[in-house]
């Protein structure tokens, strides 16, 4: 696969994550509830998309399927609690805590343009928080904290597993998403139409096709490439919440959601194009100055 065509999957599977805010306010169930069966299915669609695969329980896997597992639980709880832009954007710091974290476990050193991209990247966001933040709303903050601390551990995990299977870290993840919300599925539990496309939506294509996607995608990017370029899920959730939801986004957010999607073009021109091509003139001139 080409890194292009890696970055292209990357961009389809954050479109595909950025239903889920939304989807998951539509669906009148508990958040455990949602959660647990959303990965239940999830787990079914990667099982029978990936049935040749054995299964590998080690530190890796664990450490992703535990991150994963935090992720999905806490993005679900947040979004019930406070708005889904506010969400999909507190999650959206995790560029961050994957440049990080990527220096330190996987020898990724970012360049100075990626964290210029990933500042301009949170400057962005920001703006968001000016239209939606507010002291009521702590906890789902704060949950939403969690969450990106969770997509920057489940990220990291799957370069690490870059020469192998990553998907056996989103396997694992759901299943103990699954098991871990056992518990609360019947909580507020009201059999309908519109929960049931709801959660198999989730389940089948938010999640599940989303993450096989993903996993095979990130084994050609840099884990800083796998969290930017995904970044189309925060532009993207607060439209289809505001489209679907009527959720209403301010001035600040168009204007946030621009500099992310501006910063992310430009990155992407820079290091496909330019920079290439510097190294292209390069390689010429000193071939005619020898």
């Amino acid at each position: 696969m080409k890194k292009i065509t890696a970055i292209i999957l990357i961009i389809i599977t954050g479109v595909l994550w950025s239903t889920g805010g939304f989807m998951v306010k539509v669906i009148p169930w508990s958040p455990f509830s949602i959660a647990g069966l959303r990965s239940g299915i999830a787990l079914l669609i990667l099982i029978l998309l990936n049935r040749s695969i054995k299964i590998q329980f080690n530190k890796n896997t664990i450490f992703g399927g535990l991150s994963y597992a935090s992720m999905v639980i806490f993005f679900v709880i947040a979004n019930k609690i406070t708005s889904a832009g506010n969400v999909i954007l507190i999650q959206y710091t995790a560029p961050l805590y994957v440049a990080i974290l990527s220096y330190v476990m996987l020898d990724e050193k970012p360049d100075p343009y990626d964290w210029i991209t990933i500042f301009t990247l949170l400057l962005g966001l920001s703006f968001f928080f000016f239209d939606d933040l507010s002291f009521n709303q702590l906890w789902g903050n704060i949950f939403a904290i969690l969450s990106s601390l969770g997509f920057a551990g489940t990220v990291i995990s799957l370069r690490k597993q870059k020469e192998n299977k990553p998907i056996n870290s989103i396997i694992i993840g759901n299943l103990f998403t699954f098991l871990i919300c056992t518990p609360f599925y019947f909580d507020n539990l009201i059999i309908e139409l519109k929960a049931l496309y709801g959660i198999l939506f989730l389940g089948i294509f938010q999640l599940g096709l989303a993450y096989y996607i993903y996993s095979h995608a990130i084994k050609y990017v840099t884990a800083v490439d796998a969290s930017l370029y995904a970044a189309i899920e925060p532009v993207a959730s607060p439209i289809l919440a505001y489209l679907f939801l009527g959720e209403i986004m301010g001035r600040n957010s168009i204007i946030g959601g621009s500099i992310i999607l501006f910063s992310i073009i430009i990155r992407a021109f820079y290091k496909e194009i330019l920079k290439k091509k510097w190294k292209a003139n390069r390689f010429i001139l000193s071939t005619f100055m020898v």
